[in-house]
């Protein structure tokens, strides 16, 4: 990385799971890298959903390194999560027609339930399983999938943590790290910050504002996604030895059901 930019820059790592983020700064010139980012980075900076993609350099051997905008700002924390920006940003990345289609380019297919419910009933062990609430919730997934299907498929984040909000000085709200990303039913981001955030009184009015009604259907299948990511974070969890987080998972699960 300081091949590429000369000793005059200081770089240093961002931090995050991968380890392929950088901070670079040379006087007053801020940037943010990061190595081999997905080709999606470019259209998300065109709508202004993160910031500003500057440029994309490939090196020697063959790694692609792209550089944003350095944003100062924050993160968001729980209570931020009903500010009216987050609304509408959520519905402007479900509505997107150019992030959609730049998913579909690169090869990315509907999540459909099916695939979801398969892949839990794989990775879940036998101790977990074990769980009474797991036992129920595998239950209610099963016994509800029939009833979630949703023609209108979006490019979904698939973690909305609060964490992944960031409010620029200037007061614009980014959403970032979507390593993640889907093509998936909107419930599945909807879901897990409602449940999350929002007290269940005021999810109606949330909901306005991003531009949805609060009807049965949405309900049950937010509710299904949320049961899904659940169970797949207590798993992680317990994988990772993070037991601590494992039983908040557990405890999350019994309120959503």
């Amino acid at each position: 990385m300081e091949d590429l930019f000369g000793q005059d820059w200081d770089i240093t790592p961002a931090g995050g799971a991968t380890g392929a983020a950088y901070f670079a700064q040379h006087e007053e010139q801020r940037l943010f890298l990061k190595r081999n980012s997905s080709p999606f980075l470019a259209v998300l900076s065109a709508e202004g959903i993160v910031p500003k993609l500057i440029w994309t350099k490939r090196l020697e051997n063959g790694d692609v390194i792209t550089a944003q905008q350095w944003m100062n700002g924050r993160e968001l924390k729980s209570v931020d999560m009903d500010d009216n920006r987050v609304a509408k940003l959520l519905n402007k990345i479900h509505r997107s027609e150019p992030l959609l289609g730049m998913l579909k380019r690169l090869g990315k297919t509907p999540l459909q339930p099916e695939t979801l419910l398969h892949i839990i009933n794989e990775e879940l062990d036998a101790e977990v399983r074990r769980l009474p609430i797991v036992a129920a919730a595998l239950k209610f997934l099963g016994d509800e999938i029939s009833h979630i299907e949703y023609g209108e498929m979006v490019v979904c984040h698939c973690d909305v943590n609060h964490n992944n909000w960031l409010l620029a000085e200037n007061n614009q709200l980014y959403l970032i790290d979507w390593d993640g990303a889907m093509i998936g039913d909107p419930a599945i981001d909807l879901g897990m910050l409602l449940y999350s955030y929002i007290p269940r009184e005021d999810w109606e009015g949330w909901l306005e504002r991003y531009g949805l009604q609060l009807t049965d259907n949405l309900k049950l299948r937010m509710k299904w996604y949320v049961v899904v990511q659940a169970l797949t974070s207590i798993q992680w969890h317990k994988n990772q030895n993070r037991f601590s987080e494992m039983d908040n998972w557990i405890d999350f699960l019994k309120k959503a059901l």
